[in-house]
């Protein structure tokens, strides 16, 4: 007789993992099932060179919930985060601003630039820290619905209104703004110095279709401080054993507490009888019965490929096919043979260990932004880069180094030809832009592994590539991700629930969009 489960979650990334601890947490029967043959999604960690293991897709993490942290008890599960103390600008003159752990050589670095801006960083970093903490309450609830009349509702909604009004006038004119400006319009209120602008700015345009100066990159911008590590804000880590140990932490949580998960089964449909989830069937043809199916995909393959669209109602479908998922992040990982030579600050040192931003100024990233924007892969890209075999020497063989290069933007349609013909050129355009401040850089590299928003698509699944399910703009957020009325982790089919990245609170490694569902679906049970 065939097994039957409480619960299926479609997708074992680390939402779709978190939801399934939880459940089974609660004493649930559950399964995961996942396409690919390792779990992690985009979070994942792979041995793409012999003896070199790259975080293949994203590769620092932040914003993992610490709730979830501490009640699945994924330090007991392997996971290690170690800090990313510095952020390095190489600038093309020969010049760099550097910034690490140490606030008052940091503040030096900055006066080099410009002594207004070494006053004003003091500020501008005690005001974030205020609105992140101000914010925090949005990302770890679920959203309350506005249109509804239910006590509770009204409650959270009276919540979070309380919340803002103890702001202060100042700070809740300056959350309006976060909410509403540019990235680069709302650094400038506060610095001068181009490569201070542009570096900070970069944190309002990663995983978006967005330029520096779009309306709506400083929300992105506050998304990405909303993060912390043992406490402490805006902090920054990478996962020993690379982001592939956080989903095998999340793995082993969910197993410990009796979930059981299958790789190299991808979901062809989900069974739907009487207008309620009652199943899957695999491409195999396997067929595998429940009482509810969760989906962690993103929700355009929720709601118009894993279902039929005529069993929801027409305004939803129309909202789901307007919901903006455009693919503009791709990858370049290095397998390098030394450790790479920055002409601006040579030798080894703590620059090595943390962030490298190739972002000299907002010009230079508008650039890159106007060759994606038409079709174009960018001729000097936007890079941020990490040097992980510093941070942690198991991740490459002794005396050899990975390099891990997040590329911003390229385009997931492009103007002329396709990524399987040209895939190559936008790696080359990444290492003849690090070749500028790294001159050793072509000498040193053993291999390299170049993505783009199409490869992310083939390989994980995420529709355009897009790393965070669904832009992170203000008509996509809170009680509109993914669309009106289908915020709180429900579908209009019985027992379908979503619970990935395009729900609410959003992207990167956060896990509180898999927490949530699963309260979700356990109330409701």
């Amino acid at each position: 007789m065939a097994k039957k489960y409480d619960a299926i979650i479609i997708g074992a990334g680390h939402n779709g993992l978190i939801n399934a601890a939880y459940l089974a947490r609660a004493g649930k029967k559950v399964l995961v099932l996942e396409r690919r043959h390792l779990v992690g999604g985009a979070t994942v960690t792979e041995e793409i060179f012999p003896g070199f293991k790259f975080s293949v897709f994203s590769y620092v993490v932040s914003l993992l919930r610490p709730q979830i942290i501490q009640e699945l008890q994924l330090p007991r599960f392997g996971l290690t985060i170690l800090p990313l103390e510095s952020t390095l600008t190489p600038l093309p003159n020969g010049d760099y601003l550097y910034r690490d752990s140490d606030h008052y050589r940091s503040l030096r670095d900055i006066a080099r630039h410009s002594a207004r801006d070494a006053e004003a960083y003091e500020e501008y970093n005690r005001e974030m820290y205020f609105m992140a903490k101000a914010a925090q309450p949005i990302i770890d609830n679920p959203a309350p619905d506005p249109a509804s009349l239910k006590p509770g509702e009204l409650f959270r909604l009276a919540r979070l209104g309380k919340n803002m009004l103890n702001m202060g006038p100042e700070r809740l004119y300056t959350l309006a703004k976060l909410l509403t400006m540019s990235a680069a319009d709302f650094v400038e209120q506060w610095f001068e110095a181009e490569p201070l602008i542009a570096t900070l700015s970069a944190s309002g345009i990663i995983g978006t279709n967005m330029g520096p100066r779009s309306p709506g990159t400083a929300y992105v911008l506050l998304h990405h401080y909303m993060g912390d590590i043992d406490g402490a804000f805006r902090a920054w880590g990478f996962p020993k054993g690379g982001t592939g140990a956080v989903a095998e932490a999340i793995a082993r949580s969910a197993r410990a507490f009796g979930a059981e998960i299958r790789c190299e089964a991808a979901v062809e449909r989900v069974i739907i009888r009487n207008g309620r989830a009652r199943g899957v069937v695999l491409n195999s043809g396997e067929e595998i019965t429940c009482n509810v199916v969760v989906s962690s995909l993103d929700p355009k393959q929720t709601f118009l490929k894993l279902v039929d669209p005529a069993l929801m109602p027409e305004e939803l479908v129309q909202d789901i096919r307007r919901f903006n998922i455009r693919g503009s992040s791709a990858k370049v990982n290095l397998a390098l043979d030394a450790l790479p030579e920055f002409s601006c600050m040579p030798g080894k040192g703590n620059h090595l260990r943390g962030a490298i931003s190739i972002s000299p100024s907002l010009d230079y990233m508008e650039r890159a932004y106007d060759d994606a924007k038409y079709g174009n892969i960018p001729r000097r890209p936007y890079i941020d880069i990490i040097i992980p075999s510093m941070i942690d020497p198991d991740m490459a063989p002794p005396g050899k180094h990975v390099m891990s290069c997040f590329v911003q933007w390229a385009p997931y349609e492009l103007n002329q030809g396709t990524w399987d013909e040209r895939r190559e050129e936008l790696g080359d355009n990444v290492i003849d832009t690090l070749e500028e401040y790294i001159p050793n850089i072509k000498s040193i590299i053993l291999g390299r592994q170049v993505l783009s928003p199409w490869d992310i698509e083939q390989m994980t699944g995420l529709s355009e590539g897009n790393i965070f399910q669904g832009e992170l703009t203000l008509s996509q957020l809170l009680f509109l991700r993914p669309a009106p009325g289908y915020a709180r982790y429900r579908t209009p089919i019985h027992n379908y629930y979503q619970c990935g990245s395009g729900t609410h609170p959003g992207g990167g490694i956060m896990g509180a969009s898999g927490r949530f569902a699963a309260m979700a679906i356990l109330r409701s049970r």
